[in-house]
């Protein structure tokens, strides 16, 4: 809360309007489903409704709790919240039409509104150490569901199979819940970069796409392992082997305030130059905290500087149509100079 009200004089409003409900719990502790957060320099509020009565203030932090028995919105621009003539700041990409209407229509005679993406980002992914611990539990998680994995794959099991084991296990480990839909993408189906699983029974010499993650203490995990089960063959070993150089020479680039664009230039020129460059179809990797995707975006779309203490996939890919997929993926904290791998599973090629 407090990197919050400071940020106020930089952005030259007298408060800022917080909608988006990842952001709400990074600056307060707040897990419930509903809420707005009002932050000033010297004063914060934040608004639930009566089904957190007992919830929000156990665990809000830093702001007044006001408990609203209607629209959260309309009681916020019609209560003694704001000062006349404030300049309110409002997360533009996470209000609908329709508030941002409200906004002005009820609040446009003593408040000025001022819209504005990406509010939040240049706060939320500068991660603390707090943070990258409670990453790394959830990595951890992820990283012994994976071993456990090892020993259960085999020919014959189906996709559906092999991801309600990945669910199970993690829940098992003390998981709050998945941070996607596990992929488990076998043979052919592993050219399809975000394939859902399905009934296919793996079968062998094939390799098997997974990837996976989960939430604990409401941070994410991320990891994506290829394995064969039995030998690939040649081509599926080439692949291999230039997805995992491209990933481990993007590692040894990754570093606070290299470019986004400079850094999956650097995996992608591996592909390139091993003739799969049209077979890379998505940027590098992605920030990981509150949510699993979120700034910063390491792609070739962004010139944006990675900072100090974000936390970054790198997860390089080749998918080839109707033939195989590769992708490694492993979750790293920035820092200067280098980078800290959160992912401890193996990169080795293993035929089961």
């Amino acid at each position: 809360m407090a990197r919050l009200q400071a940020q106020l004089r930089t952005w030259e409003v007298d408060a800022v309007l917080i909608q988006h409900l990842p952001h709400i719990r990074w600056a307060t502790g707040f897990t419930g489903s509903n809420a707005l957060l009002v932050v000033q320099a010297d004063a914060a509020h934040f608004f639930t409704d009566g089904r957190y009565n007992v919830q929000a203030p156990n665990e809000v932090e830093g702001a007044q709790v006001h408990i609203v028995s209607e629209n959260l919105l309309s009681h916020l621009l019609t209560g003694p919240y704001l000062p006349d003539g404030a300049r309110v700041l409002f997360q533009a990409d996470h209000a609908t039409v329709v508030e941002g209407s409200r906004m002005q229509a009820e609040g446009s005679d003593t408040l000025q509104w001022m819209a504005a993406g990406q509010v939040m980002d240049g706060l939320v992914m500068r991660k603390t150490p707090h943070e990258h611990q409670a990453i790394q539990a959830a990595q951890a998680v992820t990283d012994a569901v994976f071993t456990h994995l090892l020993d259960m794959l085999k020919p014959g099991l189906t996709e559906h199979e092999v991801a309600a084991e990945i669910v199970y296990q993690h829940l098992r480990r003390g998981a709050e819940r998945m941070s996607f839909d596990p992929i488990v993408a076998s043979g052919p189906r592993g050219a399809l970069a975000h394939a859902r699983p399905t009934d296919r029974r793996l079968e062998a010499g094939e390799l098997v796409v997974i990837d996976m993650g989960c939430f604990v203490g409401g941070y994410a995990s991320d990891m994506t392992r290829t394995i064969a089960l039995g030998e690939p063959g040649e081509e599926a070993r080439r692949v291999y082997s230039v997805v995992l150089d491209a990933q481990e020479r993007a590692l040894e680039a990754t570093m606070a305030g290299i470019a986004s664009n400079d850094l999956d230039q650097v995996a992608r020129g591996v592909i390139e130059e091993a003739g799969y460059g049209p077979y890379f179809s998505h940027s590098l990797g992605h920030g990981v905290g509150l949510q699993i995707h979120e700034p910063p975006r390491v792609s070739f779309r962004s010139a944006e500087a990675i900072p100090e203490g974000a936390v970054i996939t790198i997860e390089p890919g080749i998918y080839l149509p109707d033939r195989l997929g590769v992708r490694i993926e492993d979750l790293v904290v920035v820092e200067r100079g280098g980078h800290r791998n959160l992912t401890a599973s193996t990169k080795d090629l293993l035929v089961l």
